[in-house]
């Protein structure tokens, strides 16, 4: 039996910054999707009463949570990003290799400063509004 020709395996590619960005997009959307469950269960706890609400906001508040939490808004704000950046591409534009560059760049810096500012509110502020007393 002769044996069928094998697909490219991935290590036969150079790095290239659109192959990350894709497989980060598609890892910034698994790790939405987990902190969904989370929020659904903190959800699901708030509906349950005050007891629940209380044991889930608990364990909700220690540390390694709010890193999760942390990383969470990172991954939102990468993929709010780089969706916009995937939808101008559905549009048909910025397919030369200096714009997909460019835009990369520009998506990651975006994500960057919509993250710290989002986390200097909800972690730093406690979630208070600029402007309003804690």
């Amino acid at each position: 039996m002769r044996s069928r020709p094998l697909s490219p395996h991935a290590t036969v590619y150079r790095f290239q910054y659109t192959m990350i960005g894709s497989f980060a997009h598609r890892l910034s959307g698994v790790a939405m999707s987990v902190g969904l469950i989370v929020l659904a269960c903190w959800l699901v706890a708030a509906a349950r009463g005050a007891k629940a609400y209380a044991a889930a906001s608990a364990l909700l508040s220690g540390a390694l949570l709010k890193a999760l939490l942390a990383l969470w808004l990172l991954a939102f704000c990468y993929h709010l990003f780089n969706g916009v950046r995937h939808l101008v591409w559905d549009l048909g534009y910025g397919f030369e290799k200096s714009e997909a560059r460019r835009s990369f760049r520009v998506a990651i810096a975006a994500a960057l400063i919509l993250f710290v500012v989002l986390a200097w509110l909800l972690f730093a502020r406690a979630g208070v509004a600029p402007g309003v007393a804690p």
